[in-house]
C-alpha cells in the first residue's frame, strides 16, 4: 500500500462523521405505512429476548404492541405488567397470526420453532423480524428466501451488530484498501460464568400448569416434561446450535457485513467439547473453527470456561489490521520491513556476506536502523439507529431488508457447519446448488 494512499484515506476519514448503513438489494412490495400510521406488532416468544423485544419496540414512535404469545403463563404475566395490561396474550402463536390490526411479528422462539413460525407469518401477509439463527438447518434457508420473494413481505434477522454505525465504519476501512491484501480474519466471544453458559434460573411455578409444554416442543422429538429445557433449551441440540448458532452467528453476520461477503464459507473444520459445565447439556460449551473463504481464512471461538483471552473482531491484511474497540474502529499498521536479510546470511563465507552488504548499502557489516512503523489510527464512530429502529425505518420507508434472508441463511449457513464438523467429526464443505453442506 502506498504512502499516500494511506495518507489520502485518514485525512477523507480519520475525523468525519460515522456513514450510515447502506441498505442495497431489492425492495420488498410493503404495505408501506406512512410516516403517522401506527405499526401494530405481534411477539411471538417473550422471555429472555422476546421480552426486550417488547420493551424496545414500543419505545420506538408509532409503534404499538397489539398481542404476544408464549408457552408460558409468567412471561405473559410480564408483558401484561410491562405494557400496563395494553397488550392482549395468549399461548396460541396463531392467534397473533389472525389479527388483522398486526401489520408484522417478531419471532423470538428457540431455534426449532423459527422456520416454521416464520413461513406462517408470511403466508399470512406478516412482516417478520426473526431472532438471529434465522434457520435450525441449512436446507431451511432455501425455504425462507423462496417465502420471503414469494411473498413480497420483508424480513429481517436480529444480529445486532450489523446495522450499527461502528460495522458501517469498519465496512468503509476494509472497502478502502488501506488494510492491503487480506489474509485472515479472527473471531471470538469468551465467558466463564453460568449465567453466560446459559444457566439461567427456572421460575417456583414452572411446571406443566404453567407451561404448555407439548405446544412448547412443537416439530422436536418428543420427551418428558423438564422445566430445565423450557429456560436453558440453547443447551440441547434439539431446540439449538448451542454456541454456534448463538454466539458464532453474530460474529458471522458481523464479518460478512464488514467484508461485504455474499456466500457461506467454501468449508469448514471444528473441534470443541463440554469442558466447563458438565451438567447433561448436548451442545459443547467450547467451540473452535476454521472457515475458508475465497480470500482469506477465518478462525472463529467461542468459549463458555474461560475470560483470559478478549472478545475480539480482527481482519488481518497485508499493511494494516483491523480490529473494533468500544469507541470506534481501529487500524494497527504492518512494521515496514527490512530490504536486508540479515537472518538468510546465516552460514555463508565471510567474502560473500561482505558483498551482499554492500551491494544493500551496508556500512560496516551493522544492521541499520528499522524503519520507522506508522502509529496506530482509531477512527471514533458515534452511535446510530438501533437494529430495531432499521426496522420500523424499512417498513415505514420502503426499504430492502437491513438483515435480509440471504444474508440470514449466510451466517446461520456458516455456524450449521461448523456444527456438523464438530459432531461428525470430519471437514465439510459448502453445496451452494443443493443448500447442504457435504461431508470432505
Amino acid at each position: 500500500m502506498a504512502m499516500d494512499t494511506t495518507r489520502r484515506f485518514f485525512i477523507k476519514t480519520g475525523v468525519a462523521a460515522p456513514i450510515l448503513y447502506k441498505l442495497a438489494g431489492p425492495k420488498p412490495v410493503l404495505k408501506a405505512a406512512g410516516p403517522n400510521d401506527t405499526i401494530g406488532l405481534g411477539f411471538i416468544g417473550v422471555g429472555i429476548r422476546g421480552s426486550e423485544h417488547v420493551t424496545t419496540f414500543s419505545k420506538i414512535p408509532g409503534v404499538r404492541a397489539i398481542i404476544a404469545a408464549d408457552c408460558y403463563d409468567g412471561h405473559l404475566a410480564w408483558a401484561k405488567e410491562a405494557t400496563e395490561d395494553k397488550i392482549e396474550t395468549t399461548k396460541d402463536y396463531q392467534a397473533v397470526l389472525e389479527r388483522k390490526d398486526v401489520d408484522a411479528v417478531v419471532i423470538s422462539t428457540p431455534d426449532h420453532w423459527h422456520t416454521r413460525m416464520v413461513l406462517d407469518s408470511l403466508a399470512a401477509g406478516k412482516h417478520v423480524f426473526v431472532e438471529k439463527p434465522m434457520t435450525y438447518t441449512i436446507a431451511e434457508g432455501k425455504q425462507i428466501i423462496e417465502a420471503v420473494k414469494k411473498s413480497g413481505k420483508l424480513l429481517m434477522v436480529g444480529s445486532q451488530m450489523k446495522t450499527s454505525t461502528l460495522i458501517a465504519k469498519a465496512r468503509e476501512v476494509a472497502k478502502s484498501g488501506v488494510l492491503g491484501k487480506l489474509n485472515m480474519a479472527r473471531l471470538g466471544d469468551y465467558r466463564n460464568s453460568p449465567e453466560g453458559a446459559w444457566v439461567y434460573p427456572i421460575p417456583a411455578d414452572a411446571s406443566e400448569k404453567t407451561i404448555d409444554w407439548n405446544r412448547w416442543q412443537g416439530p422436536a422429538p418428543k420427551r418428558a416434561f423438564d422445566p430445565k429445557i423450557v429456560f436453558r433449551w440453547r443447551c440441547w441440540w434439539e431446540y439449538s446450535g448451542g454456541v454456534a448458532t448463538d454466539l458464532w452467528v453474530h460474529n458471522l453476520t458481523t464479518i460478512h457485513e464488514i467484508l461485504d461477503i455474499k456466500a457461506p464459507p467454501k468449508s469448514v473444520v471444528a473441534q470443541g467439547g463440554i469442558f466447563r459445565f458438565p451438567d447433561g447439556r448436548t451442545c459443547p460449551d467450547l467451540l473452535v473453527g476454521v472457515m475458508e473463504y475465497p480470500d482469506f481464512i477465518l478462525e472463529i471461538t467461542a468459549n463458555l470456561g474461560s475470560t483470559r483471552r478478549a472478545t475480539e473482531t480482527m481482519v488481518a491484511g497485508s499493511e494494516a489490521s483491523l480490529s473494533l474497540t468500544r469507541k470506534g474502529v481501529l487500524v494497527t499498521f504492518e512494521p515496514t520491513p527490512s530490504p536486508i536479510a540479515f537472518y538468510g546470511l546465516n552460514g555463508w563465507p565471510k567474502a560473500l556476506r561482505e558483498q551482499y552488504l554492500e551491494s544493500m548499502g551496508v556500512v560496516g557489516g551493522r544492521r541499520p536502523p528499522a524503519p520507522p512503523t506508522k502509529p496506530p489510527q482509531e477512527i471514533p464512530v458515534e452511535q446510530g439507529l438501533s437494529h430495531n429502529e432499521w426496522f420500523i425505518k424499512a417498513l415505514r420507508e420502503n426499504l430492502p431488508s437491513p438483515e435480509s434472508a440471504e444474508e440470514g441463511h449466510n451466517a446461520a449457513t456458516a455456524a450449521h457447519m461448523g456444527n456438523l464438523s464438530y459432531r461428525k467429526g470430519k471437514k465439510v464443505r459448502y453445496d451452494a446448488g443443493a443448500f447442504k453442506a457435504v461431508e470432505v
